[in-house]
């Protein structure tokens, strides 16, 4: 059987930018397991769309700036399970999304929030914008296809959901260097990975059907310089 090319970039970028056709704002969404390269294919798709329609033409909502704080997680016995599903603020997001759907025809900025892996390890405020022009919102999460509370609400929000996946052993190794990066040991890193990673996936996985579309990163120009 013919295996056919993987997407470039301008043609994903066109496919997203028609589901702002008959209206004045829409949200898309990217759900996959941790390492699939969700966050690198959202910020490649506001570049394209930014150079193709105009600065702020898109914007990027990453639900990693919903993680809850190590405050919160030691609160709540999850500092051990950071990432997995229960220690994201949901409903924050969800209110969010609705937000950015509810002020599409306003003028001000809407402030989003990140999560930062190299300095705090925690969310950090305020890092991206979505202008007032933006007519595309590319947001992008593990659990954005999982049938749970909050998720689902999430969900009925966006215009369209594509499921980003990658080989198992190709993940592995980019969330190994994610963690060595983030300043763990060796093995430190393999043992993350192991036990809340690996479950993590699993469990998006669970519910990649409710995806409109299916993408592999593996062979997109992007994601070269990482195999």
């Amino acid at each position: 059987m013919e295996i056919a090319d993987p997407p470039l970039i301008p043609d994903l970028a066109a496919d997203a930018w028609q589901l702002t056709a008959d209206v004045p704002r829409a949200v898309l969404g990217l759900a996959g397991p941790p390492g699939a390269g969700k966050s690198t294919l959202a910020r490649a798709l506001v570049a394209a769309l930014d150079a193709e329609h105009g600065a702020g033409a898109a914007g990027y909502l990453p639900l990693d700036g919903f993680h809850l704080s190590n405050v919160q997680l030691a609160r709540l016995g999850l500092m051990a399970r950071k990432g997995s599903e229960p220690s994201f603020d949901v409903w924050g997001y969800v209110a969010l999304l609705h937000r950015v759907l509810d002020e599409r025809d306003g003028a001000r900025d809407i402030y989003v929030p990140d999560y930062d892996r190299t300095l705090a390890h925690d969310p950090i405020a305020a890092r991206h914008l979505v202008a007032p022009s933006a007519r595309l919102i590319v947001t992008e999460g593990n659990y954005l296809a999982c049938d749970l509370p909050g998720w689902r609400e999430a969900r009925e929000l966006m215009a369209a959901l594509w499921y980003v996946e990658a080989p198992a052993d190709v993940r592995q190794l980019r969330l190994v260097d994610r963690q060595l990066s983030g300043g763990r040991t060796g093995d430190e890193a393999r043992e993350w990975v192991g036990t809340n990673d690996a479950p993590n996936g699993e469990l998006v996985e669970n519910w990649r059907e409710r995806a409109d579309r299916n993408l592999s990163t593996i062979g997109m120009d992007m994601f070269n310089s990482q195999q």
